[in-house]
């Protein structure tokens, strides 16, 4: 046999005793010999979610309706009764100078066994939709990179899916119905919630809460939970911390990202949070499943589980606006914001203008009464921080019209905790006076600007 002969035949042994692998197949690695069967399907269901062909799953895209497409398919095949079909309950966003975008919304519900409760509902949701992709040049050769969202937010798709599946298998244990649902376009300014809520939803007074679910992959760094500081949602969490639980979330008065629970604050709703907050993948083609914790994630369901069974089962519905002065605050002393040695400051800024922009007219809804009369104007609103940061004993000083005064009264009840003021070292009752401006734009009515 000669030389080459020889080479011949070795190189066919090779590939009989060593199959050919590509990266994708070796990247699998040994993680998934110890997934559990649910962490093992979490992998699946965000494998799918964010596989390249999804290309990212951009607003109004083939991957964002494939995206929606699996998740009803799945929430059906759980036994979920579908509100709208596997094609999901399709809507349009106009654009300016563009073509309609197209998006969906995929929802189910599980009927609750009170017949007293069975038609209020908790809504559980989490956004369908990621960033898509995005064309750059290198050495004058365009290539495409693709934001996989693997953790933003397949990760909380995962998490309802299974969820959904263990509150359907449990129903008996619901006493209020519970509500499923992707959000399509929420980058769009939470397109998809908003829709729902004000167009799609007959009966949205009949909401009693939202739990919302994003970027829930990570939970090696932290798991947990924001309400705005509502105090009903806090006890609720608070109870469960005296259970027996395979994990607990850290409650926060920051929000760690905006989200779709915006467009249920909006509406007056009560809505907590969940994510495993901040990841330095965030909004980047590094996104992809092998920076997810699967294992932590089956912990998150089991979690979510039982607290959604929990407030599914209060007798008294959660209040958008708690008590206005649970400490007795109004007997201590108060000092005006201009007087304090500390001022009080909101998510790191003392200046009232912040609070103004970064909640108040992010969650300010024009009432629709207002916008079809045309009324429009200022509403000054005096609250104080008490000692430990709640915002409360909210008025109107000088007001606008009744619809307006209300929806700023809301929208401030509804704060986050601030840092309180202090005086000479020591943390105190501060109060201080804001302006909020409803205004009109002349020809289509719509809210403009921020103004204080």
């Amino acid at each position: 046999m000669n030389k080459d002969m020889k080479k011949l035949l070795l190189a066919a042994l090779c590939c009989v005793c060593f199959p050919l692998w590509s990266p994708a197949q070796y990247r699998t690695g040994y993680a998934e010999l110890s997934d559990s069967e649910m962490a093992a399907t979490l992998r699946s269901h965000v494998g799918y979610l964010s596989a390249p062909k999804m290309l990212g799953r951009k607003a109004g895209s083939d991957g964002e309706k494939e995206a929606g497409r699996y998740v009803a398919s799945l929430l059906e095949s759980y036994g979920v009764e579908m509100l709208y079909g596997r094609g999901g309950d399709v809507f349009g966003i106009s654009q300016e100078g563009k073509d309609t975008l197209k998006s969906r919304n995929v929802a189910g519900v599980v009927l609750g066994y009170d017949k007293a409760l069975r038609d209020r509902y908790i809504v559980v949701g989490a956004r369908l939709d990621n960033l898509g992709t995005n064309t750059l040049t290198v050495d004058g050769v365009p290539r495409e990179q693709i934001y996989y969202g693997a953790n933003g937010n397949a990760s909380g798709l995962a998490v309802l899916m299974e969820l959904a599946k263990l509150v359907c298998s449990n129903s008996v244990l619901f006493r209020r119905s519970v509500i499923f649902i992707g959000f399509g376009a929420s980058a769009q300014s939470y397109a998809g919630a908003w829709y729902f809520l004000n167009r799609s939803f007959p009966e949205p007074e009949k909401i009693d809460a939202m739990i919302n679910l994003d970027m829930l992959g990570t939970g090696s760094a932290g798991f947990y939970a924001y309400t705005a500081s509502n105090m009903d949602l806090n006890a609720v969490l608070a109870a469960q911390e005296k259970e027996l639980q395979p994990v607990v979330p850290t409650v926060t008065t920051q929000e760690a990202y905006p989200s779709d629970h915006r467009a249920f604050y909006s509406a007056g709703i009560p809505s907590v949070f969940f994510t495993t907050g901040q990841y330095p993948e965030h909004d980047s083609p590094r996104d992809v499943p092998e920076i997810i914790d699967f294992q932590d994630m089956e912990k998150e369901v089991e979690y979510l589980f039982n607290f959604t069974r929990a407030l599914a089962n209060t007798t008294a519905a959660p209040r958008f606006k708690t008590m206005d002065n649970p400490s007795g605050s109004r007997q201590e002393r108060s000092y005006s914001w201009h007087d304090c040695d500390e001022k009080p400051t909101f998510l790191g800024h003392s200046d009232p203008r912040w609070f103004l922009s970064k909640w108040v007219y992010q969650y300010l809804k024009y009432p629709q009464e207002a916008v079809e009369k045309g009324i429009q104007g200022r509403v000054n609103v005096e609250f104080a921080i008490d000692a430990k940061g709640n915002v409360t004993d909210v008025r109107v000083v000088k007001g606008a019209d009744p619809l307006l005064d209300a929806e700023a009264v809301k929208v401030i009840s509804a704060s986050p905790k601030w840092k309180p003021a202090k005086m000479a070292g020591e943390r105190v009752r501060s109060y201080m006076t804001l302006t909020v401006e409803f205004r009109l734009e002349k020809k289509n009515k719509n809210i403009i600007g921020i103004k204080k």
